[in-house]
């Protein structure tokens, strides 16, 4: 290796920010499909408003969007990473490893549903009935043996006899994060040798809560939540899940199951009675802004009242609004560019 190529190499690495200012000038956006519609309707509606270009908002999931997100700093790495869960631990410790300084956005809550086509099976269920139905593993006879349940009607003889299938999202999503956590070990927590469990042994407590089984009766259907409408079509007894904005988007289709008692509606969600919601956020890479041109001008749209509030344009597409109060912090360190502490 010659000593100009090393000289260039070094200095590639050293000014990978300037170099990304004078290779692109469109913003790029990765990270969940949950939030990519509420993304995308902001980046329309900034490049309509502004002289900066549409950014490119891309449905990777929200986990191969942090991978991507936390690689590095520079051109061939995105600007914002959308997430329907908060950043995990590790992928903060990636991030500061590999010099990105996150700043989160909170930016409003959703529900996950567990829907079917208009017509087919409904569904009433607890979360400890979703966890029978789903779980790798239930306990039988004071010991965890592979989900013997068939139908819904094995889990609970009040529900449909009718064969267990159900589309859902793979590990990289998350969705199917924030299902586990919410749904599958809300319901673990409620069987009392896994209550047992989680006291004397967190570790094994979590594995045996989060694990979904592998037999059939739960199918990954992929980051594409329009994919899995057109499987609920083609078969009237399947359950999708998939977050609440895009049930309000596709409620001429599709119908939602009652989880607890309450409906998955804005309203229950909202109110934080129905029990499987979650919150959204977007991520932006500190050390673009101001480089990469319209970041800061992108976050500004995207927390501003007409777009995020009670009556803004992502309400209307499904968004549950923070309160007002949150939303005014929330964007006051968005401005600021407050990096994020874990």
């Amino acid at each position: 290796m010659t000593g100009t190529f090393k000289i260039t190499l070094a200095l590639g690495a050293a000014l990978a920010i300037s170099t990304a200012a004078q290779a692109r000038d469109q913003i790029q956006i990765v990270g969940s499909s949950t939030v990519f519609p509420f993304s995308t309707a902001v980046a329309e509606t900034f490049g309509q408003k502004t002289t900066f270009k549409t950014p490119v908002v891309e449905a990777t999931g929200s986990g191969g969007g942090m991978k991507l997100f936390c690689s590095g700093v520079g051109e061939a790495t995105p600007d914002i990473t959308n997430a329907s869960r908060r950043i995990k631990e590790g992928e903060f410790k990636s991030c500061v490893e590999n010099g990105v300084t996150p700043v989160e956005v909170k930016v409003g809550f959703d529900g996950i549903v567990m829907g079917s086509v208009k017509g087919g099976i409904e569904l009433n269920l607890t979360r400890e009935q979703i966890f029978r139905a789903l779980a790798k593993e239930i306990p039988v006879d004071g010991k965890l043996v592979a989900n013997p349940n068939k139908t819904w009607a094995d889990v609970d003889a009040s529900l449909p006899n009718v064969k267990i299938e159900v589309l859902g999202p793979p590990p990289t999503s998350g969705t199917r994060d924030a299902f586990a956590e919410l749904a599958m070990e809300g319901g673990a927590k409620k069987i009392k040798f896994l209550a047992d469990l989680q006291k004397s042994d967190k570790k094994a407590f979590k594995k045996a809560a989060h694990a979904v089984r592998e037999d059939g009766a739960y199918v990954e259907a992929g980051e594409n939540d329009n994919l899995i409408v057109s499987k609920l079509e083609a078969n009237k007894n399947a359950v999708g899940i998939f977050g609440f904005s895009f049930l309000d988007q596709n409620s001429d289709k599709i119908q939602g199951a009652t989880v607890g008692g309450f409906e998955p509606s804005f309203e229950e969600i909202a109110e934080g009675n129905y029990p499987i919601s979650r919150s959204l956020f977007f991520y932006v890479k500190k050390e673009h802004v101001g480089v990469i041109p319209g970041i800061a001008e992108f976050v500004s749209e995207f927390t501003d009242e007409d777009t995020w509030g009670d009556d803004g344009y992502l309400a209307d597409k499904g968004l549950i609004p923070l309160p007002k109060e949150d939303r005014e912090t929330v964007a006051a360190d968005a401005k600021a560019l407050k990096p994020l502490a874990m």
